[in-house]
């Protein structure tokens, strides 16, 4: 199996766009993962299982390839993905999207394996690619990858935040990460080109931005349900439910008309919530048992609140519990009823645009300026 096999994997199912054909073909995924790989929850060794590894390596799958930045964890730590070899198919998604025309110029941010670098330097020429990795162990490796495969895009050491000025401007920027605010550095980096990049805070991070440059600003609409790493810059902290549990027996308790699912099953509304609580996640738990019940927790990246509501089916009224500095269920359910009021506008209506000054979400048109607070005026 080889990367012919991925390629003929992925036109079968229709994700190989023609033009990314022979860069598919031609680079190897395995030569850019490490002796010890994570798919799903099947961790594989190369050593003790090569026949499983190397199958793994071609399929269409994210395969986690660090955990916790690289650094030991023990048996009983919380392990949080912090680089991994993406999806195939989701790969060339962002391609897409980028639009790369032959001799553009690109800047990617998050090198990873390199993978993704390589395809690229593949089709457009190394001197045409560059990729800033914040980790210095992964640049060096995902380098050493390129160079097993032939190829010699340049990998450097640095923040993704800052882009890489050295070698602007670019026609195309793109990001292997996600992140809740657009630098505005890869906006003057590119400054007639393309920003395509997995955008959104920690309630809903499932976006690609696609974003065209003109005039120093970038404009574009939302797309696609990518499910990105997030940037190591300002990076929330992760961990099991219980980390983020206390002073259960403190919560207030009320009720709501509200079902939780409501929000936590409709993509469009966990996306507008989330513009009021990019700094807070939320969990849906299912029961253990076939009543259908869901308890929705809503936790703050800070972990000084939390809140639960509890779905039983066919009730009008469900249970809140709520602790802390902030009322995150209130503030979620005042979201979703300004929502409401606006129509329930669906995602790909939004858009963003990005300045020095910062960046605005809108619907349907720049000059309809949405935020959490006009959200909240909407109820």
């Amino acid at each position: 199996m080889d990367s012919n096999q991925l390629a003929e994997t992925l036109r079968q199912q229709g994700s190989l766009l023609s033009e990314w054909a022979r860069a598919v073909s031609s680079v190897p995924r395995h030569l850019f993962l490490p002796e010890v790989i994570e798919v799903g929850d099947e961790i594989l060794s190369r050593v003790t299982d090569p026949v499983r590894w190397l199958a793994a390596a071609h399929e269409d799958v994210s395969i986690t390839t660090q955990w916790n930045d690289g650094r030991p964890t023990g048996p009983e730590e919380y392990r949080l993905p912090t680089s991994s070899s993406s999806k195939p198919s989701l790969m060339l998604e962002m391609l897409g999207l980028l639009d790369v025309k032959p001799h553009d110029r690109v800047l990617e941010l998050g090198a990873g394996t390199g993978l993704n670098a390589s395809w690229m330097a593949h089709r457009l020429g190394a001197d045409n690619v560059v990729s800033v990795e914040v980790d210095q162990g992964l640049a060096d490796q995902a380098a050493k990858n390129a160079a097993a495969a032939g190829l010699f895009p340049r990998i450097v050491h640095g923040d993704g935040a800052l882009g890489w000025p050295d070698g602007a401007p670019y026609d195309r920027v793109i990001a292997t990460y996600a992140v809740a605010d657009i630098p505005y550095a890869w906006v003057e980096q590119a400054p007639a080109g393309r920003i395509v990049a997995p955008w959104g805070g920690s309630f809903f991070p499932y976006s690609f931005a696609v974003l065209d440059v003109f005039e120093g600003r970038a404009e574009g609409h939302f797309t696609g349900y990518p499910a990105f790493m997030r940037t190591r810059h300002n990076r929330p902290p992760r961990g099991y439910l219980s980390d983020f549990l206390h002073h259960r027996e403190d919560a207030a308790e009320t009720a709501t008309g509200l079902s939780p699912l409501a929000i936590a099953h409709d993509a469009d509304a966990l996306f507008f919530v989330g513009l009021a609580l990019p700094d807070a996640w939320h969990l849906p738990v299912n029961a253990d048992d076939d009543s259908g019940e869901v308890t929705v927790w809503i936790l703050a990246d800070d972990r000084l609140s939390w809140a639960s509501v509890d779905y039983t089916p066919g009730r009008n009224l469900h249970t809140v519990k709520q602790y802390g500095p902030r009322h995150l269920w209130d503030e979620a359910e005042t979201s979703y009823r300004g929502w409401e009021k606006l129509g329930r506008p669906e995602r790909d209506r939004a858009g963003l645009s990005v300045t020095r000054a910062g960046q605005q979400i809108w619907v349907d048109s720049p000059g309809n300026v949405i935020t959490s607070g006009s959200l909240a005026e909407q109820t």
